[in-house]
């Protein structure tokens, strides 16, 4: 028994040691009435009170002067002793008399059926009070936020998509109140043919699988009315990574979108304000030119008609018609290159070579006071482009330089390689190599507007009667049809720099020489027989007799069917086919292809004074006569092939 009594004795005094050594929690008894009996280290650590200072005094201390005259200390004790156990958070005030918050748990003592007193356990946690104070405040300010928000719609989804909370904002865009709206799928905000199509829930997919689902489609209404909205959803997960739902903010921006609207309908009618402006001053500037052609043409018809006229005199009148025929051809070969719609016969050639063989042509176009400077390297330059066009751009580059020194100065001719040609005029930058071509004066120069306008149509600084205006729209056309690029760099009394840029060919073999239609001899020509396709009657009358008075035979049909109907019938009958390009049903390409594949041994030669379709494919390897087209240039297709 001794021994027993010694062993509780030992147990207590263990016990008593572990209470004495917890600091997180006052831990202590209190009698049957509420005196404290005990009292260990926690207690006095944040009561403030030593054992001798608050043993034997009443546990109602603790409480604030509120809940003593409540009354919640014997409630405590009460509730304690009728279920169990008591436990609460509340106010409790330290010895110096600053309260704190505290979690306490009052259990019930009984020994032998009878109540001695109870097991109090309290502990501080104002820390952690406050932290949920706190989180709760910026819950609440989060919440009053959201709900001030009026221009955005912010709510959550579950997994699902059914909307689990609203805010005013939500409710001023789409209409529904809260109560209306909470519990419902938010697929409910799109229009039938997005839900039909699955958009909601790709969205939420989206959203899931790439961290944020944003766009911009219409939505409904709850009047189901439509709007532009600008939409974002984002996953919201816990801690652990577990989906918890959705957050989705959406904005109205149809008024926007409006503006962006009517924004794009201000620029296409200034874009078309601009076009007809354009197409007034090209539409002015070729029948200002075109009459004037006219006019010689015309009087020298006229004088070709009278009586009696001089042969020296019908000689120069029938002279001048030809000369005001061909500036007629070049004027419109010029609006075609400009327009990227002028054939294009591509030879590959050297561009140093070309430029060298122009050399005296420039030094007489030019004049005295100015000077040529060049610098070619003697390695070839190689590219594959039409020679009569670059020999055309070089030279409208090279007199636009001259106009721009009416006190002379010098002209610099420079070849190069270049990777890549720089972005220009807002294009992007072209990759692969180029041959540059540089055309550099000491002019006048010229203004950053002027530079803006140079390649349009009939745009012109010099004085009236002094420039067509076409030169560098020919330069800007061609050098944009052999897949190259124009650029120019200019400052005002400083000069100005023309950069023509031309895809490389190194590696090519250069193109044999053209033959030359002046040497073809009339009497050498032997006679063809020749199936003419034309379907402008007043060309083909033309054309049949031209072609008859060179000593062929001639057999005139206006379409490409026609011509099929004349070959299936007498096939023997023809040895050259010459069709125009542009006409009706069947066009003079696809006819060419047509008799390539059924008699690969008759010959097609093709003409055309334009086509897209020339422009845009070439003449696909068949022979091409531009109109118009002159005696000589008959005469050499006639010659370049024996029957």
């Amino acid at each position: 028994m001794l021994s027993r009594r010694l062993t509780d004795l030992a147990q207590a005094e263990r016990f008593q040691l572990l209470l004495g050594a917890v600091k997180d929690y006052a831990i202590y008894l209190l009698d049957a009435e509420g005196h404290v009996a005990t009292w260990n280290t926690g207690a006095q650590l944040f009561k403030g009170y030593t054992a001798d200072e608050i043993i034997g005094r009443h546990f109602s201390t603790f409480y604030t002067e509120e809940d003593r005259a409540a009354g919640l200390p014997e409630r405590a004790l009460r509730t304690a002793a009728e279920q169990g156990r008591f436990e609460a958070e509340g106010w409790r005030v330290r010895k110096d008399g600053t309260g704190f918050w505290a979690h306490v748990v009052i259990d019930p003592v009984v020994e032998d059926g009878e109540l001695i007193g109870y097991a109090k356990i309290t502990r501080d946690v104002s820390d952690r009070r406050a932290a949920d104070q706190a989180l709760r405040d910026s819950e609440r300010r989060f919440q009053i936020l959201v709900q001030g928000v009026h221009d955005y719609a912010i709510y959550m989804l579950d997994q699902e998509g059914v909307v689990t909370n609203w805010n005013a904002g939500a409710q001023a865009i789409k209409g529904y109140a809260a109560d209306e709206i909470v519990g419902r799928h938010f697929s409910l905000f799109y229009t039938p043919e997005d839900r039909e199509a699955g958009a909601p829930a790709r969205a939420l997919a989206t959203a899931l699988r790439e961290g944020k689902f944003s766009g911009e489609a219409q939505r409904v209404r709850k009047n189901g009315e439509r709007f532009w909205a600008s939409v974002v959803i984002d996953p919201i997960r816990d801690e652990s990574g577990q989906l918890l739902g959705f957050a989705k903010v959406t904005r109205d921006i149809t008024e926007r979108r409006r503006a962006e609207e009517e924004l794009e309908q201000s620029r296409e009618a200034l874009v078309q304000a601009q076009k007809m402006e354009a197409i007034g001053r090209l539409t002015g500037g070729v029948a200002h030119d075109f009459n004037n052609l006219l006019t010689v043409i015309r009087a020298s018809a006229d004088f070709l008609r009278r009586p009696g006229l001089a042969e020296d005199k019908r000689a120069r009148y029938v002279e001048a018609i030809a000369e005001t025929a061909e500036r007629a051809a070049t004027l419109t070969g010029q609006l075609l290159a400009f327009a990227r719609r002028q054939p294009l016969q591509p030879e590959v050639f050297d561009v140093c070579a070309r430029l060298q063989g122009l050399l005296r042509i420039i030094g007489s176009t030019i004049g005295s006071s100015v000077t040529i400077e060049i610098d070619l390297p003697e390695t070839e330059h190689v590219v594959e482009a039409d020679p009569s066009q670059f020999d055309t751009a070089v030279l409208n580059m090279v007199i636009n330089a001259r106009d721009a020194m009416p006190r002379g100065g010098t002209i610099r001719i420079a070849a190069r390689t270049v990777d890549g040609v720089p972005a220009v005029r807002g294009h992007a930058p072209a990759l692969g190599a180029f041959v540059a071509v540089d055309i550099a004066d000491d002019g006048t120069g010229m203004s950053p507007e002027t530079l803006k306008k140079i390649f349009e149509p009939f745009f012109t600084t010099k004085p009236v009667d002094k420039g067509t205006g076409l030169g560098l729209s020919q330069v800007y056309g061609f050098a944009k049809q052999s897949r190259g690029e124009i650029d120019v760099e200019s400052r005002l009394d400083v000069g100005t720099t023309f950069t023509l840029y031309l895809p490389s060919a190194d590696g090519r073999a250069l193109s044999g020489p053209a033959p030359d239609p002046a040497l073809v001899d009339l009497a050498t020509v032997a006679r063809r027989r020749i199936l003419l396709v034309e379907d402008n009657e007043g060309v083909g009358r033309f054309a049949a007799g031209l072609l008859k008075e060179l000593g062929q035979a001639v057999t005139w049909v206006g379409d490409g069917q026609a011509a099929l109907k004349q070959l299936n019938n007498s096939r023997d009958a023809f040895d050259l086919v010459f069709s125009d390009v542009v006409m009706p049903g069947m066009s003079g390409i696809e006819l060419a292809q047509h008799i390539q594949q059924r008699w690969p041994d008759l010959q097609v030669v093709l003409t055309s004074g334009y086509s897209h379709v020339i422009a845009e494919q070439g003449s696909q390897g068949f022979p091409l006569v531009r109109k118009p087209y002159s005696i000589d240039g008959l005469l050499a297709i006639l010659g370049s092939r024996s029957t």
